[in-house]
């Protein structure tokens, strides 16, 4: 496959990905804003309590394999050696299966010595709702890892839409039955957390149905066809077939290989439900000092009401990251220095300048975002604060990716370790003093710490360049007309839908976010292309509308 062949593969996987993440973390805001407004604060504040322990165990039970499938199936192809590929997915398969199931097993039954651990008896219902999603998520992950390897995102982006469709359906309907019967709250949490098991059952499927497809549409292995492969490998400077790690090929072997690759790859996920994590583990027990218990959890609730927007932003990015572990795998193992660090610049760059502009956008619109969405203004500075997590916790994401796609897997790790404990001593110092204000500023310092690491790092090593006037100057003057226009346009609403008589109302706060929210978009768009932050080549290389919007503009005499 010739390299123009793979760079545009490379950015329809990236338009696939960003499309399905954009749809299905949209979808995934859509579960967690009725469980609030109809199951109230104190189920929200259970659901979020169990959820990020749920992602914790998910990741442990996945082993970080489809990372490492990922990366060695990609290698397997570039050295076209197809069967290679499939005896990884074949093991790894094996291995989360069995890993996903007996974790289940073990939280189902050992459900109230976790609750006791977190200090409050409510979840254990919930608790016990997660076991079964563990039990089908991991091979789900290690079959969408297998697809990424091969430089195809449609079946990961498909599955994630149906996961998504299901769950939310699934959650839907055992809310609206659990509070018509009068439910409590740990009841509905419970609920709720059975749609994370019937999506990842939904989403399972879908990935094997394209696993069968693909396996009666593939062609002859490489192997079979004496000659062919060797010549194309000699075209392109490549081995014919990649040796097994001691010239060995058993399964026991292979199996090492990839746990030496995906347990430091794990280790470094387990970071990001880490940070979220250590609120489960201190957020409640702290603001339970002069409050009852009950109350405690409805502040919990309230603290992770801006958690759903902000995942909009990281979402995008864990969905982008999979692109980039197997395209630098890639272009390591070909020795392409240059595009390596052409890749690393243009995506950090990039995901920086997104993750402050949904920064700087919800912190000014925090106030009707929150009426908006959850019927009242409570908690707005909390969210206002924790809007910056995206900022970090987005460049955190993408580095990351960056650094295990060049086969630093345990750098990585070790910052988001940091970075856990760093929020668990800003927590355990602030929030006595700010309630759960000071939980979202341990947040963001946590999520920066994280970042600014994997950053240097990567600039360490030589695989990045940094100039100071596009990584702080002239993003500060983007942000700067950003939040300007967002906060004139959303007060040209407010001062309307008072003359209207809608003032406080839900509507008129919907009315505020969506105008202040395209008045910010829009004050970006013009602003990075004004300020030279948007390059008319760097937009032609986005599939489909990419080269009209560059001609339009053009037109506009905005490119120089």
């Amino acid at each position: 496959m010739k390299k123009s062949s793979q760079g545009s593969k490379l950015l329809e996987g990236a338009f696939i990905l960003s499309a399905a993440a954009i749809l299905t973390k949209l979808i995934g805001t859509l579960q967690k804003i009725p469980l609030q407004n109809m199951g109230g604060d104190a189920a929200f504040g259970i659901y979020n309590t169990v959820y990020p322990l749920y992602n914790m165990l998910a990741t442990v039970a996945m082993l970080g394999l489809p990372a490492a499938i990922s990366k060695f199936v990609a290698e397997a192809s570039a050295g076209r050696n197809a069967a290679e590929g499939r005896k990884v997915l074949r093991i790894s398969a094996l291995t989360t299966l069995l890993s996903g199931l007996l974790l289940a097993c073990a939280v189902y039954a050992g459900a109230p010595l976790l609750a006791k651990w977190i200090g409050n008896s409510h979840v254990t219902a919930a608790l016990r709702s997660s076991a079964w999603a563990l039990a089908v998520v991991p091979l789900m992950a290690a079959l969408r890892g297998y697809f990424q390897g091969l430089h195809n995102m449609v079946p990961t982006a498909v599955s994630q839409v149906v996961e998504q469709t299901v769950r939310v359906g699934v959650m839907i309907a055992l809310l609206l039955y659990l509070t018509r019967e009068g439910a409590d709250a740990a009841s509905i949490a419970a609920g709720a957390l059975l749609g994370s098991a019937a999506g990842g059952a939904a989403g399972l499927l879908v990935v094997l149905l394209y696993l069968r497809r693909h396996r009666q549409g593939r062609e002859p292995d490489a192997e079979q066809q004496p000659g062919t492969a060797a010549e194309e490998a000699a075209a392109l400077e490549l081995p014919a077939t990649l040796p097994a790690a001691g010239g060995r090929s058993a399964p026991g072997s292979r199996l090492r290989r990839l746990l030496g690759y995906s347990l430091p790859v794990m280790l470094g996920l387990l970071a990001t439900p880490l940070i979220g994590l250590v609120d489960v583990f201190t957020v409640p027990r702290l603001l339970a000092s002069g409050q009852s218990d009950a109350a405690a959890m409805v502040q919990f609730g309230i603290y992770n009401r801006g958690l759903p927007l902000v995942q909009l932003v990281t979402m995008l990015a864990t969905s982008l990251s999979v692109v980039f572990i197997p395209a630098l795998a890639d272009a390591n193992y070909r020795g392409d220095r240059l595009l390596i660090e052409k890749r690393c610049s243009l995506s950090l760059r990039w995901f920086w300048l997104l993750g402050l502009a949904a920064s700087v956008g919800l912190a000014v619109l925090a106030v009707p975002v929150n009426t908006a969405l959850y019927g009242d203004a409570a908690g707005s500075g909390a969210m206002a604060w924790l809007a910056f997590t995206a900022a970090g916790g987005t460049v955190s994401i993408i580095s990351a990716a960056l650094l295990q796609g060049l086969g630093i897997v345990r750098a990585p790790a070790l910052h988001l370790l940091a970075a856990a404990l760093l929020k668990a001593a800003l927590n355990l110092l602030l929030i006595p003093q700010q309630g759960i204000a000071g939980a979202a500023i341990a947040s963001v310092a946590a999520n920066g710490a994280a970042a600014a690491l994997n950053v240097l790092l990567l600039r360490r090593r030589g695989y990045l360049r940094l100039r100071f006037a596009d990584a702080a100057v002239r993003p500060a003057a983007l942000l700067a007309g950003l939040a300007a226009a967002a906060a004139a346009v959303s007060y040209g609403a407010s001062a309307a839908a008072e003359a209207a008589g809608l003032g406080g109302s839900r509507t008129a706060a919907l009315a505020q976010s969506v105008l202040g929210v395209l008045a910010g978009c829009a004050a970006f768009a013009v602003g990075a292309v004004a300020l030279r932050l948007l390059r008319e080549e760097e937009l032609r290389q986005l599939p489909g509308f990419g080269p009209r919007l560059a001609d339009k503009l053009k037109r506009l005499r905005l490119f120089p």
